[in-house]
């Protein structure tokens, strides 16, 4: 996670095709938010699902800045800083580790 004058940029690691929409954790390894969405990845249908449960999450405005055809996407929380995104996922029972 990198905090901008823009807002927050997090790497994010989609699994479309999922049972349910929900944040399943966040991989230290790989430094990024684990996020699966219903939608299947054609014609974008993923993509605008990803970042409408973002948006619910997070409660700012959120848009994909890389990895538009990628399972692997680079995000900005508009708006948003480090510390209410640390909380948000705080209290989603999401544990960031620091190293």
């Amino acid at each position: 996670m990198k905090e901008t004058d823009k807002g927050l940029i997090i790497e994010i690691d989609v699994s479309p095709n999922a049972k349910r929409t929900a944040l399943i954790g966040y991989d230290n390894w790989r430094n990024a938010l684990k996020v699966s969405v219903k939608s299947p990845p054609k014609g974008g249908k993923a993509n605008r699902e990803l970042v409408e449960f973002l948006s619910e999450i997070f409660g700012c405005d959120v848009g994909i800045l890389k990895g538009e055809k990628s399972t692997k996407k680079v995000v900005l929380l508009k708006g948003l800083s480090l510390e209410m995104a640390l909380d948000v996922l705080k209290r989603c029972g999401i544990c960031l580790m620091k190293r």
